[in-house]
């Protein structure tokens, strides 16, 4: 059986990882396996049951009541099933994103995730993102990319992507929520956001989306030794 290629996307809050690794993925035709909407899944969970992110004995008492599944339609995207439901659309607002950061700091919530995680590298190419997926879930992926931009420019972005959905988003507001973001990924004992040492730091600040996936498709190619 031939070897699975994978890479490893991580990276702050707002960085347009999910965008790039999305985009990059129907390119290559590899799975696009975006690992924040698993976590926001989880979050969403325990929020519609009313236990707090930090409220281990609840997280503990209730996650085996949790089944998670992971569907692809026919464009590719993917869609997070909970206990059968499909939540793709539910899980994407800024209150989910804060509670899914919180909860993902449970060694608890992050094991029973691992394995779902590595199973789909293990069956498939893919394009995996998040926080710690070229450190843990993925730590001899074939390619290991840090994406980052300034905090003002990721701000920017997730303020304009809310809006075009309808949503109710003030730029300061937004700023805020992804500097604590930040803290709270960057300084929780389980897995923390940080960068792979073989990982190659790619920051988009000022790049368009055109530009990112160029810079990365040649990154790929460099490593891998293959023409994508």
């Amino acid at each position: 059986m031939e070897k699975k290629i994978s890479i490893a996307i991580d990276g702050p809050s707002g960085a347009g990882k999910s965008t790039i690794a999305r985009r990059l993925a129907g390119e290559l035709g590899y799975y696009y396996v975006d690992t924040g909407a698993i976590y926001r899944t989880v979050a969403y969970f325990f929020d519609l049951w009313g236990i707090a992110p930090k409220d281990l004995d609840g997280i503990r008492r209730y996650i085996d009541e949790l089944t998670l599944g992971i569907e692809y339609d026919d464009q590719g995207v993917q869609h997070m099933l909970m206990n059968g439901m499909d939540v793709t659309e539910d899980i994407r607002t800024q209150d989910i994103a804060q509670k899914a950061s919180l909860i993902s700091a449970h060694a608890i919530v992050r094991d029973l995730l691992l394995d779902m995680q590595r199973s789909v590298a293990r069956k498939h190419n893919v394009i995996m993102d998040g926080r710690d997926i070229g450190t843990v879930v993925l730590p001899k992926a074939n390619v290991k990319i840090f994406l980052t931009a300034s905090p003002e420019e990721r701000a920017r972005r997730r303020t304009a992507e809310l809006q075009a959905k309808g949503q109710k988003a003030v730029y300061e507001t937004v700023l805020q929520e992804i500097r604590q973001r930040d803290y709270q990924d960057t300084h929780r004992a389980v897995a923390p956001l940080k960068k792979a040492g073989d990982a190659v730091e790619v920051d988009t600040t000022g790049m368009d989306v055109e530009a990112v996936v160029a810079a990365i498709r040649k990154i790929v190619e460099e490593q891998t030794g293959k023409c994508v």
